[in-house]
């Protein structure tokens, strides 16, 4: 089994407190990769993303080492490591999620959690389904190929 390859939408509830319980099928490998020590942190699409801290720290170290006299590089490490919190799943598997990331994010109860890969993204389910019947239409809209999936074959 290949470790760090997430994928799939899950869908789960915030509970008052601000947790949520990530799915069964994931929890292992997360102690694995991780030890069950995660990094949450926002996207500029206004989701969350959710790393095994070992994945993290390599993307963190990347991000930082770019100059930051670059507007949209600064912007991205204030966005990204700012907001970056230390989060511990439970034995139970439940991540706390802090109020500035719920509010970033508009989270309320009901999340889907999306594995993208090396990491998650957590997103309001109502904004998810909006989101990707739109990305869906635009899709069937589009009559150009993108150069960077050329050589991909669904």
């Amino acid at each position: 089994m290949e470790f760090g390859l997430f994928r799939g939408v899950s869908k789960l509830n915030l509970d008052a407190k601000g947790r949520f319980a990530v799915p069964v099928k994931y929890r292992d490998e997360l102690q694995v990769l991780c030890g069950d020590q995660l990094i949450v942190t926002v996207d500029p699409d206004r989701c969350l993303l959710v790393y095994p801290k070992s994945h993290w720290e390599t993307i963190e170290a990347a991000l930082m080492q770019k100059s930051n006299m670059d507007k949209r590089v600064r912007r991205l490490q204030r966005l990204l490591t700012g907001f970056a919190v230390d989060c511990e799943m439970t034995a139970q598997g439940r991540v706390q999620l802090t109020p500035a990331l719920r509010e970033f994010a508009g989270l309320d109860k009901q999340i889907v959690l999306v594995g993208q890969g090396n990491k998650f993204e957590l997103w309001d389910e109502t904004r998810w389904h909006e989101l990707s019947m739109d990305w869906v239409k635009q899709e069937q809209d589009s009559d150009v190929s993108s150069e960077a999936l050329m050589d991909i074959s669904l």
